[in-house]
């Protein structure tokens, strides 16, 4: 009876003591990328970046989101633009409505009081089919944010 306490105790205190943990040390917890923590923000282009970056730039109130495609791949949106005034081209080029385009974000713009808003477009880069298939041949400048138009013609 003794050697089958004895057997049982020796057993526990042998599992029991085998285990053993590392515990790290508080001076070494170093922070190594302190600095970049804030640093992450996207850059968010002004109306002059925006404007001098675009290839085309339209001042428009009617502005609808016509499709999107989420899932698979990349997800993008598509807008349409029924009418609107021609601010920019880089090449002296008629701008036929209504207009489709493509952005690779969703556009936050709120439709009160028919404001008007900037619309900086790019040529098509990639989404080839997309853009044969449908006949769209501009994209929304990554960077650039949505401005209200002011029309100055008063």
């Amino acid at each position: 009876m003794k050697k089958g306490i004895l057997i049982l105790s020796f057993t526990g205190l042998l599992f029991s003591g085998c285990e053993k943990k590392y515990e790290r040390p508080d001076q070494y917890n170093v922070d190594l990328f302190q600095n970049e923590r804030g640093a992450n923000k996207a850059y968010v282009m002004n109306k002059e970046e925006s404007f001098e970056a675009s290839t085309l730039v339209l001042g428009t109130s009617d502005l609808a989101l016509t499709d999107s495609s989420k899932g698979r791949g990349k997800s993008f949106f598509i807008y349409k633009i029924k009418s609107g005034e021609v601010l920019k081209t880089t090449r002296d080029s008629v701008v036929n409505f209504p207009l489709r385009f493509i952005s690779n974000q969703k556009l936050q713009f709120k439709k009160e009081n028919n404001d008007s808003v900037y619309v900086y477009l790019e040529t098509l880069k990639g989404y080839k089919m997309i853009g044969e298939e449908l006949n769209i041949k501009y994209q929304w400048l990554k960077a650039a944010p949505i401005y209200k138009f002011e029309n100055q013609q008063k």
